[in-house]
């Protein structure tokens, strides 16, 4: 396993909770990462993530692991998404446990679903809001540029796919609005792209 260029470090700021990734994105993007987090169950997330050199996505391997289950879903982009998945344990028992609902099946029943999706949104990583702002320019637009999109959403720690459709809008500094289904935040960006603070999930350690 080769070693990477660069280093990202999120501490949550809605629960007890870590991201850290490395990367190189001299081409695209390539990275992997770990989070971890206490809610809804405690859990240890790992993802490994390619783009090609546009920024869109190409692949995306989750593994989300806790106490009793285990399960995981790989991503890949070519002529359509190509979904496949496995699942060991109980994890809507462990969810039980704490009086929360079933998560359901990870993965998604009908990939074509998708559509034609370019990005990848990892939940609650900070990482993920980047590969639109890079792929789409928007560090680069005038202020008030918004753009449409549709992404291919996974759940964490059930990862379950969703379509979602999501919007960015480019604020003054470099800055940009992320909304969907209601839900906005607007997300303090590095030179690079990179999520600096993420109002109500997470911050990064070193700016």
């Amino acid at each position: 396993m080769s070693t990477l260029p660069k280093s990202l470090l999120w501490v949550r700021i809605d629960t007890a909770g870590v991201e850290h990734t490395l990367l190189d994105d001299r081409r695209g993007l390539y990275a992997r990462g770990t989070a971890q987090a206490a809610t809804p169950v405690p859990y240890t997330c790992r993802y490994e993530l390619r783009t090609d050199d546009t920024w869109g996505s190409v692949q995306l391997d989750v593994t989300v692991e806790g106490a009793g289950w285990l399960r995981m879903v790989r991503l890949e982009r070519a002529a359509g998404w190509r979904v496949t998945t496995s699942e060991q344990g109980d994890l809507d028992a462990a969810l039980a446990e704490v009086g929360l609902p079933a998560a359901g099946l990870p993965g998604i029943d009908d990939p074509t679903r998708l559509g034609d999706a370019m990005d990848v949104d990892l939940g609650s990583s900070p990482l993920t809001n980047t590969l639109p702002v890079r792929r789409l320019g928007l560090q680069d637009a005038e202020p008030g540029t918004t753009r449409q999109l549709d992404v291919v959403w996974v759940l964490v720690p059930s990862l379950t796919v969703v379509p979602a459709s999501q919007s960015y809008t480019t604020l003054e500094g470099g800055n940009v609005r992320y909304a969907s289904e209601g839900f906005s935040a607007d997300l303090q960006l590095d030179a690079d792209g990179y999520v600096i603070k993420y109002p109500g999930l997470a911050e990064r350690t070193q700016r």
